[in-house]
């Protein structure tokens, strides 16, 4: 075969290829998926008015002045935040960086995908040399012998090595367990105990660790009135805590829903 004939077959490949797609523009979105080789941008964060989550209050400041540090370029932790399912961990997070994102463009989120933490180490290279300033955030990570790996990872990278992480990238991690940060039961299982000790080894690393614990009755009716009463609505407290036996727990999550239901009957949106 001549070499013109190469040519032209080389030719030919090269225009079935896919274009490379372009390099992120980390200053173009309030937040980025990390999907493990690129990121993709979200052009809206889904964030509820920080004003609207009720019944975490000292968490509220606690996050959203670490937002603000970062942001500004002062020295800021990495946060954990642990507990009780449904009480706003997740959306807490976003909350605080849409409230500071009010003020300047200098913060993002960046959430990673499940199953990306392998390539955590390829994304701060990426945003190292970038000047505004990152929250990665890593939602509901696993506990027990099945997520055993990548918590040791994920302790490992906040460990750092000969290359520090830059100060401009934080983590906030969310947790369902409870008990992760508490020092205590030495009667369990060698296992059992092995693994709490692991999740303590974790969260002795995080600068900032805030803990979201079950409401009581008087809390979730609370966090309900703070939903239902701007838009005018009543509702019965014995509904209420029915709703919450049916679904089985007292949470911000479950009083949104609750929310939901009331306004969705009166023709409204929450």
């Amino acid at each position: 075969m001549d070499g013109g004939a190469l040519e032209r077959i080389a030719a030919a490949l090269e225009r079935l290829a896919p274009a490379p797609l372009p390099p992120t523009d980390w200053l173009g979105a309030p937040a980025y998926v990390w999907e493990g080789e690129r990121a993709r941008p979200v052009p809206v964060l889904d964030a509820l008015p920080l004003e609207a989550l009720h019944g975490i209050e000292a968490q509220k400041v606690g996050l959203r002045n670490l937002c603000a540090r970062l942001a500004s370029g002062a020295a800021a932790h990495d946060a954990l935040l642990w507990g009780a399912r449904g009480m706003g961990k997740s959306a807490l997070v976003r909350a605080c960086v849409a409230d500071v994102q009010r003020e300047t463009a200098g913060l993002a989120l960046v959430q990673l995908a499940p199953g990306t933490l392998p390539t955590f180490p390829a994304l701060i290279a990426e945003l190292a040399g970038e000047t505004r300033a990152f929250l990665l955030f890593i939602d509901d990570l696993g506990f027990g012998a099945e997520a055993r790996a990548e918590m040791l990872a994920l302790r490992s990278l906040l460990e750092g090595g000969i290359a520090p992480r830059p100060a401009h990238i934080r983590l906030v991690v969310t947790a369902n367990r409870r008990g992760i940060v508490e020092r205590q039961d030495t009667s369990a299982a060698i296992h059992e105990r092995d693994e709490r000790d692991d999740a303590l080894a974790l969260a002795d690393r995080f600068g900032l660790s805030l803990g979201f614990h079950p409401a009581d009755k008087d809390t979730y009716l609370a966090i309900l009135e703070g939903y239902t009463a701007p838009l005018g609505l009543a509702f019965d407290p014995e509904e209420a805590m029915a709703f919450a036996i049916q679904r089985g727990n007292r949470s911000g999550r479950t009083a949104l829903q609750f929310a939901t239901e009331l306004a969705g009957r009166a023709g409204k949106t929450l």
